[in-house]
């Protein structure tokens, strides 16, 4: 390569070429292309000064390697070398080298920039396909116009949205569904990035992490996601829920984007919350039929149900005629009366022939219910509300709603919690012990009592306002003493009922036994002469009723003297509970109130502390005043 005419070649040879010597790195001779390549001027050519180092200097350690092999092999190709332009550039190269041997071995070097190399195999390309005539032109255009159809159609038929991202996340396309979906045209989300724009936050608003988002995740693995319960936002800003699929898209084992298929699921959603609240309003329907159904069971246990009020004195058929006046209105309703002259029976009677009567009758035993459950068996309660409250409850009035509650013995209601009863009177609404939503409720009140509730009032025992909304329309349920004329009845009426609750059969009553039983005082009532009639019939014997009733009690009769003796007379029954009361009385000023144990009041008179303590609410006393003197 020293004449001149291999200088020629050397110097016009269409590839950049470099000569150079690898004992010390300097370069020989560098044609006019690859002048050109290092944006050398023409001068520097000839110069000896420039060394390999300062052309290869971004990957000169490679370059060592590379002339070492290029000694050994005599030729060598790589495509990990560099050089820097005199601009400063940075270029990729591939470059063949070949070992020149003469009086000096030197290397020669072909640079060829992969740019370059891209752009001449593209023209090739096209050269090749332009030789092949118009007719290939035509229909190598005619295949990627039907692709490009092809895939259109299959993406505007999808019936789901349709959008593509790139690794970075950003837009690629959308398809017509997608757009409808989310609000935003194809132009408007191409080239952003689609987690900032319509995956973000949560249905909540919180912030959803792009490295939380299933999307993004599959960059990583390059696994299939599939999602059921996200939420995507639209243009407008509201959030609508989704289920999609994440595919990742590979090219020569590499992730390099993802279509994701979405659906709203909005529709379904609500169908599910309107199903989940169905079943939730079936299963609250099913708990109050069964508790009512409890309630009606528990109700018909009772002795005996009477489908009608029997008698024919005057206090009944005035009994009737208030009922028959009542019964169609919504008026509260107040009975009064002793313990069991049949308040109940009145209560049952009014709301049989009231509007409500194809709904529930709920009835409440108020001295029957300790005082710290009052508001949870009137109202209800919540799950947790208290110990033992491991599911919510459903009170008497939430059960009641549409009919009627009865609430016997009214007054044993505790004073704290008749405000709370108020509300429901005035208003119709509660809430359940321990649950803040508010629950209304259409209920018709009946109470009843055997105290005197103005008396209460005067006492403070007993709320004014609430003994006035309760006291709309009063009914006094006469004691059976006042009603002879129609003991011959009642006792028939129970009398046949017994038999058949006994298998008793034959069994008839006499006149005798008529006024045997009008003859008696009858403190217990109703109630007393249904027990009374049972014993009989069960003490029957050869079809011979017998009563044993106490006529006579034994008092002690002072004469003027001072002396007294033991006589025997009948007592009237006012007389009898007056002396009744005052016994209790005084074996209460004794006993200091106290009423259990030695030196009570129950061991004074003899009998059981429960009994005594019945007593005492029978005779309206309150054992807690004698404690206090």
């Amino acid at each position: 390569m020293r004449n001149s005419l291999e200088l020629l070649l050397f110097e016009q040879s269409p590839d950049a070429l470099i000569l150079i010597d690898p004992e010390d790195n300097e370069v020989q001779l560098i044609n006019a292309q690859a002048r050109n390549l290092l944006a050398f001027e023409a001068r520097q050519g000839a110069s000896r000064s420039i060394s390999a180092d300062r052309i290869f200097s971004g990957c000169w350690p490679e370059f060592i390697v590379f002339s070492q092999e290029v000694l050994h092999k005599k030729t060598a190709w790589s495509g990990d070398l560099s050089i820097r332009t005199e601009k400063g550039d940075e270029q990729e190269l591939l470059v063949a080298a070949s070992l020149i041997e003469g009086r000096e071995r030197n290397i020669l070097l072909r640079l060829l920039s992969k740019q370059a190399l891209q752009n001449q195999n593209r023209f090739l390309t096209v050269n090749e396909l332009h030789r092949k005539g118009l007719q290939e032109w035509k229909t190598v255009e005619r295949f990627f116009e039907e692709f490009e159809l092809t895939n259109s159609l299959i993406l505007n038929a999808v019936g789901e949205g349709v959008y593509g991202v790139d690794i970075n996340g950003n837009a690629t396309f959308l398809n017509p569904v997608a757009e409808e979906i989310l609000g935003w045209k194809a132009d408007e989300l191409i080239g952003k990035n689609m987690h900032r724009m319509i995956h973000h936050s949560h249905h909540d608003g919180s912030h959803y992490h792009v490295e939380s988002c299933h999307i993004y995740s599959a960059f990583q693995d390059g696994r299939t996601k599939q999602v059921q319960n996200e939420y995507f936002w639209n243009k407008q800003g509201k959030a609508f829920p989704v289920e999609y699929v994440s595919t990742p898209i590979m090219d020569e084992g590499q992730v390099v984007g993802a279509v994701i298929v979405f659906r709203d699921v909005s529709e379904r959603k609500r169908a599910e919350a309107r199903i989940g609240q169905m079943l939730k309003e079936m299963e609250e329907l099913k708990r109050r039929l069964e508790l009512e159904n409890a309630y009606l069971q528990e109700a018909y246990k009772e002795v005996y149900h009477f489908n009608e009020i029997v008698g024919t004195s005057e206090a009944v058929q005035k009994i009737v005629e208030q009922i028959r006046l009542v019964s169609p209105t919504d008026a509260n309703v107040l009975i009064t009366g002793e313990s069991g002259t049949g308040k109940e029976l009145i209560a049952r009677a009014i709301h049989e022939n009231s509007l409500r009567k194809n709904r529930p009758l709920i009835r409440v035993n108020c001295a029957s219910i300790p005082k710290d459950l009052f508001e949870s068996e009137f109202f209800g309660h919540a799950k947790g509300a208290f110990t033992g409250a491991v599911g919510d409850r459903v009170g008497r009035f939430e059960l009641a709603d549409g009919g009627t509650i009865f609430l016997d013995e009214i007054g044993e209601i505790p004073y704290e919690l008749q405000s709370k009863l108020l509300r429901v009177l005035q208003e119709q609404q509660f809430e359940r012990l321990g649950d803040s939503r508010t629950r209304k409720v259409n209920v018709r009140i009946i109470a009843a009592t055997n105290r005197n509730l103005l008396e209460e009032v005067k006492r403070k025992a007993f709320r004014e306002d609430l003994y006035f909304r309760l006291n709309v329309f009063p009914i006094e349920s006469p004691p059976l003493r006042q009603r002879g004329d129609d003991i011959p009845v009642l006792a028939q009426h129970f009398l046949k009922l017994a038999c058949e609750k006994y298998a008793k059969v034959g069994l008839q009553l006499k006149v005798k036994h008529i006024y045997q039983l009008q003859a008696y005082h009858w403190p217990g009532n109703i109630r007393e002469l249904i027990h009374v009639i049972e014993r009989a019939v069960i003490l029957a014997h050869d079809g011979q009723l017998v009563f044993n009733l106490d006529f006579s009690p034994v008092t002690q009769v002072s004469d003027g003297d001072g002396v007294s003796d033991q006589t025997q007379g009948v007592l009237t029954y006012n007389e009898l509970r007056s002396r009744e009361r005052e016994n209790l009385i005084q074996a209460l000023e004794q006993s200091g109130g106290k009423i259990f144990g030695k030196g009570g009041a129950g061991e004074l008179l003899q009998i059981n502390p429960t009994t005594l303590n019945s007593k005492l609410k029978k005779f309206n006393i309150d054992k807690y005043g004698f404690k206090a003197s």
